[in-house]
């Protein structure tokens, strides 16, 4: 790929940035879409009508404006924690690539392009592996510069990430100190009950906690299981609210019967109050059903005294058999993921085994989209294996699109697919919470898409271009090393296309306004409904912007002409995401800032994965001076690591007994 052709792919998706941002602006502005732009305020009753004029079908940056200056506190009190904790992965990736675009582009760049004795065509033709650190020559004294890199881009991230883990460490005790008194504070979630003969469950855990808790022991609250019968008694009092309505429309026509028609007398209030009687019978009916221990699973919410007592009695082990009572802490009320809470905890295990195999087997098939992919954006090495080829590249302009601009949008495209597939999965595995069940989809959405679209790009890519397959697991090392700046390139462009277009889609709000148009014109529904009371998608942006971390870590000495399109991402990801925060998503539940320790220990495995990179490129160019002082780097970021997994992450874990005698 050449400077031209990354041009054409930048210029496609700032045209496409621009347009969407212009469109978005002008269709905030209109009354009918206030519960797509604005659900959150349409939520909290805080939506204005906007008066007509010619303002309104003006596009305008008034919505960035507003994004800029709106302070931290209010996206904490809007977001909440964990909206504040994404707000600050922008912001560290913001600084860290900064300094890292800095000195790239200022030392690493002009060493790689004048790193060959050759003679330069002029820019727009020259090649993307001109400027990578492939056009160095081997044995080079100059890579010293790229180690030098190394070491400034390693240490910037380490401080920044040690200030913000101990911020945000901050800012969540904080959060577990000030909130306001939650049932779930006092509440422990008690699982796997025994079961016995002669009593049922709900008399079990009242002997049990009566017993063993007794000073601090309140109440507790059985969870039945909601199926047919459950369903059954929700439409009996469906009815009966119908019911209750057509009773008071027949009561009052029938004081106008007798005046036209004279010594008539009605009956319907006695015909109502009889079916009124049988359907209070069939309620009472399925309520006798759903109060007997056939019913009750083996799951129940139990009470305390104190904040402390249910702390302790949700950390302590209860018997001796560790597969019965087992104890946590119960989630805030809107957070509970009520149809995971009554399957059997046995089961827990052999859903984990199935989910994972699910998942590898997702990512197996996956390897056939981004094995095309990759032929797209090599088709010259791909005539030697299809001849046919050859017809597709006579065209200048086709090539640079469909090398340049293509292959990323494809991957996109089947990106998409999977956010859903792993949430789906993440159910699956029994998660009891809707925070924990979309921390767990964020971590596999990560995987997937590192494995996907660093992995096996780099290995595909190799492949194609070498023809060949890597003949053992010791040649690992130095195939990345050779493979990695040589896909540098096709990262590049995803930046582009997964990174500044999937912002101006994210602001657009497509499927919900396409719902708002459907209820809207077609359905003609005139009142404003929240399309689905979005909540924060964090399990597919916070893997994104990690993702797009790791390739700016991985890429920054190897190919940083990629820094550059990294920065202007970040940028408007920080203006987007709180533009969305402030007005778009509904807060209703909230893991306590749970998303950092993902983010803190993806910086670090970018980093140590980009120092074993360049520590092998080091060896490939035979500059055993750079692999010298590579060495210490890794040791280093590996101790780092330890020491905040150790003074930071059991805040993380759980909460401490002092906080929670502390609290009230």
């Amino acid at each position: 790929m050449d400077i031209a052709a990354l041009l054409t792919s930048t210029g496609i998706n700032i045209v496409i940035c621009v347009v969407l941002f212009s469109f978005y602006s002008i269709l905030r502005k209109q009354p009918i879409n206030v519960n797509v732009y604005f659900g959150r305020r349409l939520a909290s009753q805080h939506s204005k009508r906007i008066n007509l004029c010619l303002e309104r079908f003006l596009p305008s940056p008034s919505w960035i404006w507003k994004a800029w200056e709106t302070s931290e506190d209010e996206i904490m009190a809007i977001g909440g924690l964990d909206g504040v904790v994404f707000v600050r992965i922008l912001v560290f990736s913001i600084r860290v690539f900064s300094i890292a675009a800095g000195i790239c582009i200022i030392l690493v760049l002009p060493i790689n392009y004048h790193g060959q004795d050759r003679i330069h065509k002029i820019i727009p033709f020259e090649s993307l592996e001109v400027f990578t650190i492939e056009n160095v020559k081997e044995g080079s004294k100059w890579l010293w510069a790229h180690c030098l890199a190394l070491y400034v881009i390693t240490l910037s991230a380490c401080t920044l990430l040690y200030f913000e883990y101990k911020s945000i460490t901050y800012l969540r005790l904080l959060h577990i100190i000030g909130s306001p008194p939650n049932p779930s504070h006092f509440t422990i979630l008690v699982r796997s009950i025994p079961w016995s003969s002669e009593q049922s469950y709900c008399e079990t855990v009242k002997n049990f906690f009566s017993h063993y808790h007794a000073p601090t022991y309140l109440s507790h609250q059985m969870i039945y299981k909601s199926g047919t019968v459950q369903k059954l008694k929700d439409d009996a009092e469906h009815m009966c609210k119908v019911i209750k309505h057509a009773s008071v429309e027949k009561t009052c026509k029938s004081n106008f019967t007798p005046c036209c028609y004279p010594g008539f007398a009605t009956n319907s209030f006695k015909k109502i109050s009889s079916e009124m009687d049988s359907i209070q019978r069939k309620m009472s009916y399925n309520n006798m059903h759903l109060d007997t221990g056939e019913k009750d699973c083996a799951a129940a919410f139990v009470f305390f005294k104190s904040r402390y007592a249910a702390l302790m009695a949700a950390l302590v082990q209860q018997t001796s058999n560790p597969m019965l009572w087992v104890t946590d802490v119960a989630p805030e009320p809107h957070d509970v993921y009520w149809s995971n809470i009554r399957i059997p905890y046995r089961q827990l295990w052999l859903r984990k085994i199935a989910t994972f195999v699910a998942s590898v087997a997702f990512m197996l098939v996956f390897l056939i989209p981004v094995t095309f992919v990759q032929g797209l954006t090599q088709l010259d090495k791909l005539q030697k294996m299809l001849p046919f080829l050859t017809g597709i590249l006579k065209e200048k302009i086709v090539n640079q699109v469909v090398t340049g601009y293509l292959p990323s949008v494809i991957l996109v495209l089947f990106l998409y697919a999977v956010p859903p597939m792993m949430m789906f999965f993440s159910a699956v595995e029994g998660s009891i919470s809707r925070s924990s069940r979309k921390k767990s989809a964020c971590c596999k959405v990560l995987y997937f898409t590192i494995w996907n679209v660093f992995f096996v790009n780099v290995f595909t890519g190799s492949v194609i271009s070498q023809l060949s397959v890597f003949s053992s697991v010791t040649d690992l090392p130095s195939q990345l090393a050779k493979a990695v700046p040589a896909q540098s390139t096709f990262f590049t462009t995803y930046v582009l296309s997964s990174g500044w277009a999937s912002l101006a889609c994210e602001v657009m709000q497509f499927f919900p306004l396409l719902c708002n148009i459907v209820e809207r014109f077609i359905l003609r529904h005139k009142e404003d409904t929240l399309n689905g009371n979005l909540s924060f998608p964090y399990h597919t942006e916070v893997p994104k912007v990690l993702l797009f971390g790791f390739l700016g870590f991985t890429c920054s000495i190897l190919a940083p002409l990629i820094l550059p399109f990294l920065l202007i991402y970040f940028f408007l990801a920080y203006l987007v995401y709180r533009n969305q925060i402030i007005n778009v998503y509904i807060t209703k539940y909230d893991s306590g800032g749970q998303f950092w320790p993902i983010a803190h220990n993806t910086t670090i495995f970018s980093l140590i994965f980009a120092q074993l990179i360049a520590l092998g490129v080091f060896g490939l160019k035979s500059s055993s001076i750079a692999s010298g002082f590579t060495i210490p780097l890794l040791i280093g970021t590996l101790l780092f690591h330890q020491y905040c997994r150790k003074r930071f992450l059991p805040v993380f874990k759980s909460n401490s007994a002092q906080l929670a005698s502390d609290s009230y």
